[in-house]
């Protein structure tokens, strides 16, 4: 018992510095590492010079292709704010449709779970609650809403990251992982619109109002989302599921528009002419006087609309807009398992390396091209390009994306050296065995909470899977349960913890004016946090 409480310092530290201090990510995570240092070579017989290797494979592993891959993704954002496509692209999705719940649907649910696979790291609650909040939402229920869905993609967010990190850590193959995932996930996937409308429309009458467009919108995101993950792999699903359930809303949305305005004018006209037919010549002229304002009216409110949704886009201003985004679905697409052709000349390009000078070491591959991070930057520039920005603005663009991420890198490569050292230490062997023994073979039951944890500290899916990844396979060794299963079921709970992180919280208040609101919203989304770890563990032990 003695070794599970000195081996559960460091995340102990990371809940108290987090939570109770107030602690800024990345002082707390460098001492979270120097914390696992200490008591890995003090408590555990660590050699110095393993502990300082364990470090340098962490450090290794976070720069290529973690970090690579977060800095990639928000460098195509912060380029599509430069070159001003990202007004244009707001203004395309405000424009769908009168129904404040499908914009809330097709922004909300949709373009965040788009923002989700291409970027994470905060942009897929901050920017369509930002979206959403400006347009006129009420900014609570708007930004727990975004929480609660910003939740389920957490596995294939930033193009797969925290999966692949899965790979990285315990050897299974991502696609067997992203396969699992899809399957333990796929009610509160598929429950996410249905939750959301009722928190931003506060009520179930909102659901039933809407209940066609709310289904809509999340088969034509799961069952994609599922297929991907199961059969390509962790990079695309998200995005692949954003796309299809985006298109499908925008076009019903604008059907459903066409023909309420055509009735519309329809019964307007009937009762014009109606009204014209029993007139007199000074009724009738009264009434041309009346029509004449009317039409002033209406095309003044007509104005007041556009300008509130912005200028009306040709499809190659539309396109220009979106290219990026279209060139990385369209890179990852055709360099992906899908198409071996492509994919198997581009993964022989790698460097593998052994860097852990102790005993059991672990070796690191280095994917030089067939990387996501090298794919989106590719995408960026060219899509940089497209919409008119020069070399010397695309440049200073990534230089400032590096330049204000340079604390979330380092927070990044102090996790995941604290996960190396305490894998190769036994500080994660000693915490499993203790779990092993208290909970026996219901486990599995717990094991998405334990991932929840994790979310819940660190904010991120890809260090909730550096910190217990290890801990999650192991501890499924020891029960005889699928290996694969315990780390997917690590990667859910983990997304349904980033509901409730204190950081992501304070990202979200921060872009929707909520600032100094942090305990509310975490108090009304804690309820939605515990029905969604229930279910995950329900899943998760009735899988195993």
């Amino acid at each position: 018992m003695s070794q599970f409480v000195l081996s559960i310092l460091p995340i102990l530290w990371l809940v108290i510095a987090l939570c109770v201090l107030k602690m800024a990510g990345w002082k707390a995570c460098g001492l979270a590492a120097v914390i696992s240092a200490v008591v890995g070579i003090a408590c555990f017989g660590m050699a110095p010079v393993n502990a300082l290797s364990a470090v340098g494979e962490g450090v290794l592993n976070a720069l290529w292709p973690i970090c690579i891959v977060i800095i990639a993704a928000l460098f195509v954002y912060n380029l599509t704010l430069e070159t001003g496509a990202m007004e244009r692209i707001k203004s395309m999705l405000s424009s769908v449709s009168s129904n404040r719940m499908v914009i809330l649907l097709l922004i909300g649910f949709a373009f965040g779970n788009f923002m989700e696979g291409m970027a994470g790291f905060g942009t897929a609650v901050a920017i369509p609650a930002g979206i959403l909040i400006a347009m006129g939402f009420d900014p609570v229920p708007t930004l727990i809403a975004c929480l609660v869905i910003n939740s389920t993609p957490t596995g294939f967010g930033s193009v797969g990251v925290p999966t692949t990190t899965m790979m990285g850590i315990t050897g299974i193959p991502a696609i067997a992982i992203s396969g699992m995932i899809a399957v333990m996930q796929f009610v509160i996937t598929f429950a996410g619109p249905f939750v959301m409308v009722a928190i931003v429309g506060k009520g179930i009458k909102a659901i039933k109002e809407n209940l066609g467009i709310i289904l809509l919108a999340s088969l034509s995101f799961c069952l994609p989302q599922f297929v991907a993950a199961y059969f390509i792999g962790p990079e695309l699903p998200d995005i692949l599921g954003a796309v299809v359930s985006m298109i499908c809303i925008v076009v019903v949305a604008l059907l459903h528009e066409k023909k309420s305005g055509a009735k519309e004018a329809s019964v307007t006209g009937a009762a014009t002419a109606s009204g014209a037919g029993e007139a007199s010549e000074t009724g009738a002229t009264t009434a041309k006087a009346t029509s004449g304002n009317k039409v002033a009216g209406d095309a003044s409110l007509s104005n007041k609309a556009s300008e509130t949704a912005g200028a009306k886009l040709t499809v190659k201003e539309g396109l220009v807009a979106w290219s990026p985004f279209i060139l990385i679905f369209v890179i990852l697409l055709f360099t992906s398992s899908l198409i071996p052709v492509i994919h198997e000349p581009l993964a022989t390009v790698k460097s593998t390396i052994s860097v852990y000078t102790g005993k059991n070491s672990g070796s690191l591959t280095f994917y030089w091209l067939d990387c996501p991070g090298v794919k989106i930057i590719l995408a960026g520039l060219i899509g940089g390009l497209i919409q008119g920005a020069s070399i010397g603005t695309i440049l200073k663009v990534f230089g400032k994306t590096l330049k204000d991420n340079v604390k979330t890198i380092f927070t990044i490569c102090a996790v995941l050296a604290t996960a190396k050292i305490m894998g190769y230490s036994g500080m994660i062997s000693a915490i499993a065995v203790i779990l092993v023994k208290v909970t026996g073979q219901f486990y599995p039951a717990i094991s998405p909470f334990v991932g929840m944890i994790g979310g819940f500290v660190t904010g991120s899916g890809t260090s909730t899977t550096v910190l217990f990844g290890g801990l999650q396979t192991e501890t499924a060794t020891a029960i005889g349960v699928n290996k694969t299963w315990l780390a997917s079921a690590n990667i859910v709970g983990g997304g349904i913890g980033k509901m409730i992180s204190p950081q992501n919280i304070a990202i979200g208040c921060a872009a929707s004016g909520l600032g100094g609101q942090e305990s509310k919203i975490l108090n009304k989304t804690i309820p939605y946090a515990a029905c969604y770890i229930i279910v995950a563990g329900i899943a998760c032990m009735i899988g195993a």
